[in-house]
């Protein structure tokens, strides 16, 4: 965490807590979840603002799990979710 002061939620005006979350995406009818971020999230809606390194990193991993999983769409694979860990 590189924020030295909590921010503001703007369209409740409640200070945000950083806690894990949730990035998910979705491109082509492929959805991508990543749990477990940390984040400045929003106490009223769970809106979450990522720190710029974080944003960083998940640019990456998403780039990363949407090509194998576009193949796999293209050959018709059973298969259509996967869950990856990297302990």
């Amino acid at each position: 965490m590189t924020t030295t002061s909590i921010p503001i939620c703007n369209e409740h005006r409640t200070l945000k807590e950083w806690q894990p979350t949730t990035f998910e995406y979705r491109e082509d009818g492929i959805s991508v979840r990543v749990p477990n971020v940390h984040a400045w999230v929003c106490p009223e809606d769970g809106e979450a603002s990522f720190t710029p390194q974080t944003v960083d990193e998940i640019i990456i991993i998403v780039r990363e799990l949407l090509e194998p999983a576009k193949r796999a769409r293209e050959r018709r694979s059973a298969l259509t979710e996967y869950i990856v860990s990297v302990s």
